[in-house]
């Protein structure tokens, strides 16, 4: 069975490659796909198969597609964009005859009102209509959203966000790569939609509580107003679109739209998510040996 991961260059896409390899698929099975492949890269080395794709070049994803049993559509990263490639994609497996598209999504995004959602929603309705089975791989946020930026908190002595009490699941990105694996290495998930989140909510607050105490250093959450929070972000060097991006993704946390008690990815995975205190511990390790 022929195995396609796109945008195995990105950090989930090649996490879930070393997921399919470590659950023993051969590494012929494997077309790990990409705009830029290295073949004398890691995946390369490793005897996977590299085929260039480009969600903007319907061409490229049919030849990476030809022969796939089974396709891994990681979600492009340009808002605006995205769609219309994501459309290139489902078509692309349409003509290939795939029997599952597994689309990863975002967490509630039959509910969502964060403007993140507007494009995974408009690709699940592309996927409903496309008559490709499909199954919903809807992750919920990285902890390395938060992980990857410890320096600057530690720094600042402050958390900042806009998100008030509402609550978050977070699991790392590891544990996202290997429900994608498990679902496109097993059977009966076609038609399915996962809502994927870690074991443990919490707020930015208790975020801000567990950093102090895996650092020793003081650590406040600072809540700001969305408006503020945008401006803070600009003043930081994050682009204006971003900002307001980041912001008002706060906003959906804020209402809850990030939570979720579904238990989707601990029974795909086969095991407790990996707690935040561990995630941050490891973070922390890792800092100091920088």
């Amino acid at each position: 069975m022929t195995l396609v991961v796109t945008g195995a260059t990105g950090n989930l896409g090649r996490l879930v490659v070393e997921n399919l390899l470590d659950r023993g698929v051969p590494a012929a099975d494997i077309i790990a796909t990409g705009r830029s492949l290295d073949r004398r890269g890691a995946l390369g080395d490793r005897g996977v198969q590299l085929r260039a794709a480009d969600y903007a070049d319907p061409a490229t994803l049919r030849s990476a597609f030809a022969g796939a049993h089974r396709v891994l559509l990681v979600s492009g990263s340009e808002p605006g964009a995205r769609v219309e490639q994501h459309r290139n994609a489902v078509e692309a497996a349409r003509e290939a005859g795939v029997e599952l598209l597994a689309y990863t999504s975002i967490v509630n995004a039959d509910t969502s009102t964060m403007r993140l959602a507007e494009d995974h929603q408009a690709t699940e309705a592309l996927l409903r209509a496309s008559g490709v089975p499909f199954v919903l791989l809807r992750n919920g946020w990285y902890t390395e959203n938060y992980t990857d930026h410890l320096a600057a908190v530690l720094e600042h002595g402050a958390l900042f966000g806009s998100a008030g009490e509402g609550r978050v699941n977070t699991a790392p990105r590891a544990d996202y790569a290997a429900a994608a694996a498990a679902v496109l290495t097993t059977d009966g998930h076609a038609g399915k939609a996962y809502e994927l989140g870690g074991d443990e909510a919490f707020t930015l607050a208790e975020l801000a509580a567990e950093i102090s105490a895996g650092s020793g250093t003081p650590v406040g959450y600072t809540d700001l107003p969305e408006a503020d929070y945008v401006r803070a972000l600009t003043g930081n060097g994050v682009p204006q679109v971003f900002a307001e991006i980041l912001a008002d993704a706060d906003q959906g946390l804020r209402r809850g739209e990030l939570a979720t008690t579904s238990g989707d990815l601990a029974r795909l995975i086969g095991r407790p998510t990996v707690p935040l205190k561990q995630a941050l511990n490891s973070a922390l390790n890792l800092a100091r040996h920088a």
